[in-house]
């Protein structure tokens, strides 16, 4: 599924993020950047060790990542030049939605302010922090679609989902817009 907004193209799609070849891909990620388990083990897996070692530089130079923050690291052996490692909200922590709202801005604004013309999300926070993904799907698409409304250098987002149940819940999503 494919939608233009302003001089900008969401598409959403089934597949592996770690395979993207956008600018960077955008990994769902804890505030300590430990990517052991999941996707962030997945993308460092692939990407190979300058990932956690980047990771772990920016950690012990900048403290924790907050939740609804976002940091970057080089891509390594990925197909994306760059990884940013958005901390979305642990459903019951409290104000999940703008959280989640945040994560996903900031990760908006790093593409940014790095030039990135292209960008792929994962559905943050819909993993082991247990956030809904039909809450998910309305938060990180209104926030980007708000997000295009401005000028920016970001001319392709995608949306790249694991599972069917998730890729159709952001179809219909995306549809609504």
């Amino acid at each position: 599924m494919k939608k233009n907004i302003n001089d900008s193209l969401i598409e959403i799609i089934r597949g592996d993020i770690t395979e993207m070849a956008t600018d960077a891909i955008v990994n769902a990620a804890n505030e300590r950047l430990a990517h052991g388990g999941g996707v962030a083990g997945a993308i460092v897996r692939k990407g190979g060790k300058i990932i956690q070692q980047e990771s772990d530089n920016w950690v012990a130079q900048h403290g924790r990542v907050a939740t609804g923050s976002a940091a970057i690291t080089r891509g390594g052996d990925l197909k994306a030049r760059y990884v940013i490692h958005a901390v979305g909200p642990v459903m019951g922590s409290g104000d999940e939605d703008e959280k989640l709202k945040s994560a996903t801005l900031s990760a908006l604004k790093l593409a940014k302010e790095y030039g990135l013309s292209s960008l792929a999300f994962p559905a943050i926070s819909t993993g082991i922090f247990g956030y809904p993904v039909e809450r998910c799907a309305r938060v990180m698409l209104l926030t980007v679609a708000d997000y295009l409304d401005n000028e920016t250098c970001l001319e392709r987002i995608v949306f790249c989902l694991f599972d069917e149940h998730s890729l159709q819940i952001f179809t219909n999503e995306i549809k609504r817009l």
